[in-house]
């Protein structure tokens, strides 16, 4: 496959304060990596530095197979940004915003046309495309954005948090258009607070930790290193009484069940499968590998009770 991100030992501070340690990461091209991280954990300054807004103080870094110090104008013409606020001028309506970034592109006054006809069609936008953009709702912004970002087909296309704000249902719309752009070969690099969205829609994930990229891995492989099983016992009235870790075998699961079962002979009991809530908070809690799995390990053995 061919790299379209390649990051080594990207460094930046503000004002003294390291923000970035040492970042190393890279995506292929049509895949969508997700990086996770805390708040100002450094996700937005990785993605200004990628996208040649801000320069890091060292470090490596070539997106589209151009370096982003040495040929930032090559960089610009081979991507697209859509950051956390939707780049939407309101008086104008859908066909118009999509039109005029067209002609700014260089398109004909016709193919500038015919080029808002086909986005407004590929993000559902069809039917809204004659009404003013401050009628929208919070999805349909967001896909409008992503359409002015395809005016130009990019190779990588950057998303910062690009569902924040917005609800479920457009959420899930949203996130069936990123996929199918990166089905049709754009590379798609986003940060996101909402651990759901890396699962469901990321091929990769990075998380982001004290300035350095602590684990990258399929949710999947993250999840069986990091994760384990859980058997919840359950009162009458749906309550959680209490809740011991397993190692997802039949004797491990039997062992659980006794357990519980000596406790709460009463209870309801299920069983709770791994998620990233689970990766995110063990990786956040230290940042270091070896505590984490040792800490995880501990807590296979624990009842934890519920008052």
């Amino acid at each position: 496959m061919t790299t379209a991100i390649e990051v080594a030992g990207l460094t930046k501070q503000y004002r003294g304060t390291p923000v970035l340690r040492g970042v190393d990461l890279a995506a292929e091209q049509g895949e969508i990596v997700a990086l996770l991280g805390s708040n100002g954990a450094g996700k937005t300054t990785t993605i200004s530095i990628l996208t040649t807004l801000t320069h890091a103080d060292a470090g490596t870094a070539i997106v589209a197979g151009c370096d982003v110090r040495r040929d930032p104008e090559g960089v610009r013409q081979r991507i697209s940004l859509t950051g956390q606020s939707a780049a939407v001028d309101d008086a104008l309506t859908g066909v118009e915003n999509l039109v005029m970034l067209s002609r700014l592109s260089g398109l004909t006054p016709r193919a500038a046309r015919r080029r808002a006809d086909d986005l407004l069609a590929q993000f559902a936008l069809a039917d809204a495309a004659g009404r003013k953009v401050k009628t929208y709702s919070g999805g349909m912004r967001r896909r409008l954005d992503l359409a002015l970002s395809f005016v130009v087909t990019p190779q990588v296309l950057f998303l910062d948090e690009p569902t924040t704000g917005v609800d479920p249902r457009s959420r899930l719309d949203l996130w069936e258009v990123i996929r199918g752009l990166a089905d049709a070969g754009t590379t798609v690099f986003l940060t996101t607070q909402y651990l759901e969205e890396a699962d469901r829609l990321a091929d990769r994930i990075a998380v982001l930790h004290e300035g350095r990229i602590v684990r990258t891995g399929t949710a999947a492989a993250l999840k069986a290193q990091f994760g384990s099983d859980v058997l919840v016992a359950e009162g009458a009235d749906g309550s959680s009484l209490a809740e011991i870790a397993t190692d997802g075998s039949i004797d491990g699961i039997r062992r659980a069940l006794d357990e519980l079962e000596a406790a709460h002979p009463a209870a309801r009991v299920q069983l709770r499968r791994p998620t990233l809530d689970d990766v995110f908070l063990t990786l956040t809690a230290t940042g270091d590998a070896e505590s984490t799995t040792a800490t995880g390990d501990a807590d296979r053995t624990t009842l934890r009770e519920f008052a």
